[in-house]
């Protein structure tokens, strides 16, 4: 089978000496076509064109250019559309895969029958599907949703994620996030308490986490915040410099991210919404326990005794964390309990083998 994904910058996470970072969903594109790869399947991603070279071929996969649609302005976007159909009328796909939503996926929905491939949606954040999403974008979100109906297989998450898809009367299967495989041991000593990693959007809330370093003076902190919302970035990043317990970072490329979630004690989510966050797994394979403000994806936190979510009360998140970061005995456990979770959870061949079923 021909898999094409289109994914903004997932060439990146395949490619070991790119120091440019994106998010997590794209990291899971990469990590999924590298699978795909190496089961025998053919894969491609377009990319948005930020200058890389056209056609590379990393870890099995090839790379192209599609224009600059990963701006998402609505000029860029007009101008890649032809691009993007061109590469796949030529490349011939069987399936065109999208994780994450893009007003795009009502296009590729619709010029379907006429470049004959199947269209797969793989849902990346629960706002994308629960019947919010075209009154917070606007015209685009409503364009996005009915993409996601008229989506020929569709993919959840998570199992609140397949709740949230038989509310809105659509079929859906599990596919489980891939995990990122470790170069190396886990031989760093844990010298950072708190670790707040993700891009610098309003959904992800990383003031909060300023709040949580100036709340917990004595805990020793650490921030990778890559710019997204130039205007957000610009107020956390001037704020995190005043914090002197707290390292800023803008960003760390892929390969060397996972030394980051090793060295801490807990990663600290402040997201108000996401999928299962793949920051959560990499703070797993470092044995590091999760801190959550909000999100326990499918009560697995809890579950296996990898963390604590506050549920949304932030003066709960403060106590218990100061209590934590004292008492390194409970830390270690949890980030024992965070091993356990993903051992059980997460298997990268089982997890691809029944994103092959789903897509047949």
């Amino acid at each position: 089978m021909k898999f094409l994904f289109l994914s903004s910058h997932a060439h990146y996470a395949l490619d070991s000496e790119v120091t440019r970072v994106s998010g997590g969903a794209e990291l899971q594109v990469a990590l999924l076509a590298s699978e795909l790869s190496a089961l025998g399947h053919e894969v491609v991603i377009v990319g948005g064109d930020t200058g890389q070279q056209n056609g590379r071929i990393l870890k099995g996969v090839k790379t192209l250019v599609g224009g600059r649609f990963h701006t998402g302005g609505w000029l860029d976007t007009l101008t890649s559309l032809p691009v993007i159909l061109g590469i796949i009328s030529r490349e011939k796909p069987d399936r065109v895969v999208v994780l994450g939503w893009t007003a795009l996926l009502w296009i590729l929905a619709m010029v379907r029958p006429m470049l004959g491939y199947k269209l797969v949606f793989v849902c990346g954040l629960d706002p994308e599907i629960d019947g919010s999403f075209g009154i917070s974008h606007g015209w685009k979100g409503k364009l996005f949703e009915q993409g996601v109906a008229l989506s020929d297989v569709r993919f959840a998450m998570s199992g609140h994620q397949l709740k949230l898809f038989e509310k809105l009367g659509l079929t859906a299967s599990l596919y489980r996030n891939l995990i990122l495989p470790r170069k190396m041991f886990l031989t760093s000593a844990k010298d950072v308490d708190l670790l707040w990693v993700g891009r610098c959007q309003h959904i992800k809330r990383p003031g909060m986490f300023l709040d949580l370093v100036e709340s917990v003076p004595e805990a020793r902190c650490e921030m990778i915040c890559p710019m997204e919302d130039a205007e957000l970035w610009a107020a956390v990043s001037k704020r995190a410099a005043s914090l002197p317990n707290l390292t800023f970072h803008e960003r760390v490329p892929y390969h060397k991210i996972q030394e980051r979630f090793d060295r801490a004690h807990f990663l600290v989510s402040t997201s108000e919404a996401e999928g299962f966050p793949n920051v959560m797994i990499q703070a797993a394979q470092g044995a590091a326990g999760i801190l959550s403000l909000e999100l326990d994806p499918d009560g697995l936190i809890e579950t296996f005794g990898a963390g604590f979510c506050s549920n949304g009360d932030m003066d709960l998140l403060v106590s218990r964390t100061r209590e934590l970061i004292a008492d390194h005995t409970t830390s270690l456990q949890m980030g024992r309990g965070a091993q356990g979770m993903i051992a059980e959870w997460l298997d990268n061949k089982k997890n691809t083998a029944a994103f092959v079923k789903g897509v047949q």
